[in-house]
């Protein structure tokens, strides 16, 4: 079937919108158009069997045999049925009865395909077509439309329902990126995905498990089927999927009914709390999550596996922050990878697309660096690509794909490509929501981005670290560990000179353990009548102060926290102070305290020397508050410095526009 043949009955289907205008808004032509189109090609693909069912039902229902259910499936020859005699075409001959027919025949459908109706709040629909009589008329439209597998199969069935889904996103563009990733980000994202399996698909009997745990309305599974039997049209694909939106699910679940998958595999449900598919392993997992959600509704399921079920779980490596669960989705899917047999057979591939969060936010072992630290020393991550901004329907913000596996070519262990492709775009002739941008596929005179960006990742790939192999200048690879460093303390000593003054006896009378002693107004009187003074070190302060003590007849205090309220009142920062000492050794300034991130194949002392101690000769590290973290600053490698325009140039600049600003004035004064 070719594509004018798809877009005919696709627009057969939307015509109904025709009829909807005025008693609908047009953001809700979707939530009738999607489940009669769903009802319709299940009804074609049931009609061969539907005698036979219906004689099954009765043969059945007079013995009385309380779940017949098996035997239905296997009169029908699908995984789903319908008991009913009833069809479209007799409800639209019968306007006055129209939706109790109607509501009878969907509810004679097996359990599967009823749950997918109902989901999309059929029963509401119904009704409110009923009330606008108009429910006689689009049962009649959707009765003429010929779905049968015959005509259409049960791929070309996907591209329809596709192109619909795409137009009901379009029409309800407020939450379209929420559940739709645009087309060419998902055909990039699939042949990243599986092209350097290229061989081991176009073998004889190929079986795949793809998998996505935010699969929306299912387009991602859709292209990878698609892909994937493009390479080995004899390939079978199983697809599986999640998805928490229940109008998304439906959809996505009526894709798979209509393209003949089992919609079994789309779960509902949360992935985090409740794993639909905890013991599945997948050959395939991608997936675009929504970019900055909180898990906070989940955080007592999250948090307990993280604790108690440790590497037997999915969060062992740890928790991000709670207002965003991007790396929580990837851990998800890293769960799933098959394991590696002895012979290098086994393992998965995995993609899923980020914001630029992902790459950095975090310190040194916090839980996004701990995730990072995690993937990065188990070597399972190929590669990130940074994808143009402006590409997605609801943000336009830079967007990353991680591509990721546990079975890496021996040539290509421990080592990581980064792939700037943020140039690769093309303007779209008319925007939608926030994309303006999309990738070109060379179709129309159009640049062939997916295919230029699918060949550099796959080079890179091929000839990492060859330096025989030099390789375009968006692209780079690193070694795994240089993406971690330490983060070390950098001490410098408290250096201080003592004073008293009105206001350093006023900080010392407001500290506590001044105040708890028993004379302390008989101190102070006495520190106050010693005149402002000054000393070099703490021993000349202390003994001066000792002596006003016992002249004013009092004992000096003794304990620790007096003596170092005394000091902090009366301490002031000199950089040529006397060095604080604490049992020998000097006692840091907390706030001359600073941080440097030193790259992990790197000696922290060298570094010390190097970047330090030619500033502040007195500096040293704290080695008991190194931390180790790991972070991608996948900008930062790709940066190009471009000098600033010389000011001559901006001078004459400015001036021109000065000088056409007065001329507009004039002709408005004139």
């Amino acid at each position: 079937m070719n594509s004018s043949k798809h877009t005919e009955l696709a627009n057969h289907a939307w015509s109904v919108a025709d009829l909807l205008r005025g008693d609908y808004k047009q953001s809700d032509y979707g939530k009738v158009i999607l489940p009669f189109t769903v009802l319709r090609r299940l009804e074609c693909v049931l009609e061969p069997t539907r005698e036979k069912v219906v004689e099954t039902a009765a043969v059945y229902a007079e013995r009385e045999i309380a779940d017949p259910d098996r035997f239905l499936r296997k009169a029908s020859g699908q995984r789903f049925y319908n008991t009913s005699d009833l069809t479209l075409k007799k409800i639209a001959r019968d306007p006055s009865h129209a939706a109790v027919n109607l509501q009878h025949y969907v509810s004679a459908f097996s359990d599967n395909a009823r749950e997918v109706l109902e989901t999309y709040d059929f029963a509401q629909q119904v009704k409110r077509l009923e009330g606008a009589d108009l429910l006689y008329r689009v049962v009649g439209r959707f009765a003429d439309l010929d779905l049968r597998p015959e005509t259409v199969s049960n791929h070309n069935m996907g591209y329809i329902f596709e192109e619909l889904i795409r137009r009901f996103a379009e029409q309800s563009n407020e939450t379209a990126g929420e559940h739709f990733t645009p087309r060419e980000v998902i055909q990039l994202m699939v042949r990243l995905l599986v092209a350097p399996d290229g061989d081991a698909l176009a073998v004889p009997g190929t079986v795949r498990k793809v998998m996505d745990p935010a699969c929306g309305t299912g387009g991602m599974l859709s292209a990878a089927e698609e892909h994937i039997t493009e390479l080995n049209p004899d390939a079978t694909v199983e697809v599986y999927g999640q998805e928490l939106n229940p109008e998304s699910w439906a959809i996505c679940r009526s894709d798979l009914m209509i393209k003949g998958q089992d919609p079994e595999n789309i779960v509902f449900g949360n992935s985090f709390s409740h794993d639909g598919h905890a013991r599945e392993r997948f050959d395939y997992l991608l997936a675009n999550p929504p970019f900055g959600v909180e898990w906070k509704k989940v955080k007592e399921d999250v948090e307990y596996e993280h604790r108690h079920l440790g590497d037997a779980g999915r969060f062992a490596a740890g928790l991000p922050r709670i207002n965003d669960g991007s790396l929580l989705f990837l851990q998800h899917m890293l769960s799933k990878m098959k394991p590696v047999d002895v012979h290098g057979g086994g393992g998965s591939r995995v993609a899923i697309v980020f914001n630029g969060s992902p790459l950095f936010t975090g310190a040194a072992e916090s839980g996004e660096s701990r995730i990072r630290q995690w993937i990065l020393e188990n070597d399972w991550l190929e590669g990130i690509v940074a994808l143009p901004d402006q590409l997605f329907y609801n943000t336009g913000i830079s967007t990353y794909f991680w591509i990721l596996t546990n079975r890496k070519s021996p040539d290509y262990k421990g080592k990581v490509v980064l792939l700037d492709a943020r140039d690769h775009w093309v303007k779209m002739r008319k925007s939608l929501g926030d994309k303006r941008k999309e990738l070109g596929d060379g179709k129309g005179g159009r640049p062939d981005h997916i295919g230029e960006i699918t060949e550099l990742y796959g080079e890179a790939l091929e000839v990492a670290g060859d330096p025989e192999h030099p390789l375009h200048g968006k692209v780079k690879v690193f070694r795994n560990e240089d993406f971690g460093y330490r983060r070390i303390t950098v001490e410098r000593p408290l250096k201080l000179r003592f004073e008293l003054t009105e206001e350093t006896l006023a900080a010392l009378e407001a500290s506590k353990p001044f105040q708890k002693h028993p004379n302390a107004s008989v101190l102070l009187d006495a520190f106050k009548g010693m005149g402002e003074q000054s000393w070099a070190t703490k021993s000349e302060a202390w003994l001066a102060l000792k002596d006003a003590a016992v002249a004013a007849g009092t004992t000096w205090p003794t304990g620790a926290p007096f003596n170092k309220a005394l000091r902090d009142a009366l301490g002031v920062r000199d950089p040529e102070g006397e060095v604080q000492q604490v049992k020998g050794k000097p006692e840091p300034d907390a706030e001359l305290r600073d941080f440097e991130n030193v790259p992990l194949d790197e000696d922290v002392e060298a570094y010390l020397q190097r970047e330090v101690l030619p500033h502040v000769p007195d500096a040293w590290i704290d080695h008991t508050k190194t931390k180790i973290g790991y972070e991608i600053p996948f900008t930062r490698h790709f940066y190009v410095y471009k000098p600033p325009r010389p000011l001559a140039e901006i001078d004459a600049e400015l001036k021109s526009l000065e000088a056409e600003i007065q001329t507009l004035l004039g002709e408005v004064t004139e």
